[in-house]
């Protein structure tokens, strides 16, 4: 009996691998085509002994419809197909004789990502199922290059506190943030973070900041989508307000430029002058030449 049940344990395993094995994940952007992938390679079978089902494997969601797609003796055959994949499936018409009958999803969209099985079916004397697979679609989209606002501090505010906002959006599944301070490169936690989600499935993803300022402040904002292994960040540099040495500051240029003016008519008129008293001694000068002459 222990022999019995040891062999049956072993065999319960080995089959798990087996269906562990035909199961596959597949990761898509929203909008894009993706292959859902379903290869018997066995033999090659006539195709007009054959039939080929891709269904939907969300039990709740076979109550309403199952059929994603149907080839039956070598012919497309969706008189049964779900009207959300109408005009959206294809098979590889040149991969069928080898056994590839991969499904093409075009546009998938948010209500897409489940779990999609691949039944063939030998329809010779009698029909038996002689290949499944399952396919796991996750639907993934990219988060928008987030935008980091800090604040323009004063040269003297250090051990204020500061807020700093970043903002991303458009992304599917929830991201993770993280805010970063580089002169360490240690993590600082968010006062708050708000994922907002839109009609279309994704998300939009607000965090803000709290911190002592710092004579020194580099901040960094991260915003990552681990399904796609995507990580977008953004990046603050401390910047100093012009306030009282501002003022100051163009007060002076004010008067330098009221000086360089000043010093502009001086120089036109000494210019005038020097050129009227060389004007009149070479008109003397000429006057007294004339007057020797006579």
């Amino acid at each position: 009996f222990r022999f019995r049940y040891g062999f049956l344990l072993l065999l319960l395993h080995i089959l798990e691998a087996v269906i562990a094995l035909e199961e596959k994940n597949v990761i898509s952007k929203l909008g894009d085509n993706v292959t859902l992938s379903c290869i018997y390679n066995k033999k090659t079978l006539p195709l007009k002994n054959l039939r080929v089902y891709w269904q939907t494997a969300d039990d709740s969601y076979q109550e309403k419809c199952s059929v994603v797609h149907a080839l039956i003796s070598g012919q497309d055959d969706n008189s049964n197909q779900c009207i959300r994949f109408k005009d959206r499936t294809r098979l590889f018409w040149d991969r069928l004789e080898d056994g590839d009958f991969s499904l093409l999803l075009l546009n998938v969209s948010q209500s897409d990502g489940q779990t999609y099985k691949c039944v063939v079916l030998e329809t010779i004397g009698h029909t038996r199922v002689i290949h499944e697979a399952k396919v796991v679609l996750s639907l993934a989209a990219s988060y928008s290059q987030p935008i980091l606002s800090g604040p323009i501090r004063n040269s003297d505010s250090t051990g204020e506190e500061v807020t700093f906002n970043c903002r991303s959006g458009n992304g599917y599944p929830k991201p993770n943030v993280y805010w970063i301070n580089k002169e360490n490169n240690s993590h600082l936690l968010p006062s708050k973070t708000e994922i907002i989600p839109h009609d279309d499935g994704t998300f939009s993803v607000f965090s803000t900041l709290k911190v002592k300022a710092t004579s020194n402040m580099q901040i960094e904002c991260s915003i990552e989508n681990e399904m796609l292994q995507e990580n977008l960040s953004a990046n603050y540099t401390q910047q100093k307000k012009i306030n009282d040495s501002g003022t100051d500051s163009d007060e002076n240029l004010g008067k330098k430029g009221r000086g360089a003016q000043a010093a502009g008519i001086i120089s036109v008129v000494f210019v005038i002058g020097f050129l009227t008293v060389l004007i009149c001694w070479l008109w003397r000068r000429k006057s007294s030449r004339l007057v020797s002459y006579r």
